[in-house]
Parts: structure tokens; sequence; C-alpha cells
């Protein structure tokens, strides 16, 4: 896919030092990512701005592995700042640095899986009483949702 989509890009030239190098929209369309999503992860120093050349930038076909890896991270909950960190570790950080970050991540996901099942209990509880408390009755839901007191479980 990556060949291909960087093969296909009308922006893309071969230089003799780097490989395959494209702009940032080659670059956006191999990675499956938008341009504004580059220049963010620019911002956010994930990726590194490349000289211009001519008043175009030309990024290296690797940079796609690195969004890549950016999005990956993301989806496994890591924040912006936990893969800037976890890409430093990557050039020569310990590993047991690497787990430290992993397992924060990992706590902090089970933290979130225990707020949802207490609020799915709750939601099901409401749900329940809505089912058996008179049509003519105020909605349990409406109230518990309407009282000062949490309806955390």
């Amino acid at each position: 896919m990556l060949k291909t989509a960087i093969g296909r890009a009308a922006d893309t030239h071969r230089s003799d030092s780097r490989g395959a190098e494209v702009t940032i929209g080659g670059l956006a369309r191999a990675a499956e990512v938008g341009v504004e999503t580059v220049r963010y992860y620019q911002r956010r120093r994930l990726l590194a701005v490349p000289p211009s050349s001519g008043g175009v930038r030309r990024y290296p076909a690797e940079v796609v592995d690195r969004i890549r890896f950016i999005k990956r991270s993301q989806n496994l909950g890591f924040s912006l700042d936990e893969i800037r960190e976890l890409l430093q570790l990557e050039k020569g950080g310990g590993r047991g640095a690497i787990r430290e970050i992993a397992g924060a991540r990992l706590i902090t996901i089970r933290d979130k899986i225990a707020a949802l099942e207490r609020m799915e209990r709750v939601l099901a509880a409401l749900l329940r009483e809505c089912d058996h408390t008179n049509a003519t009755a105020p909605c349990p839901i409406i109230a518990a949702l309407n009282t000062r007191q949490s309806t955390a479980a």
C-alpha cells in the first residue's frame, strides 16, 4: 500500500541520497491522514519539518511509518505527549521507561473501563425501573438525572 500510494502520487520524485520523497500532500495521502494532521504533528514536535527547496518541502517516505505509529498509538489511548516520549525512547531509551509509559496507560484504561461498567450498571437499573414503573408516573430516568445526588453505583 505504501509503495503504491507513494508511487502513484504525482508529487513524487527520486533523490539519490534519501530514496523516494513526497510533498506534504503525497505524504498525507500515503499515510491516510489530512495535510492539517501532518502540520499538527509537526507543531506538536512528533514530526520534523524538512527544509524547503524551491518553496516545496519534501518528506522521506519513511515518515509515513512514523505517522502510522502515531495513529496506532492514539488508537491505544496514548496522548500525543506520551507518543512523543515513546518516539524519543525508541531511539535508544530503556525498555523500562517504555514499559512504565505503557503500564500507566493500561492503568488509565482499566480505570475508564471500571467507570464505564459503573455507568452501565446505573443505566441498566434505571431502564429496568422504567420498565416496571406505571406510565402515568414520572420517568425514573429523568427523575434520577434531576436529583442532586450522584447516580453512580
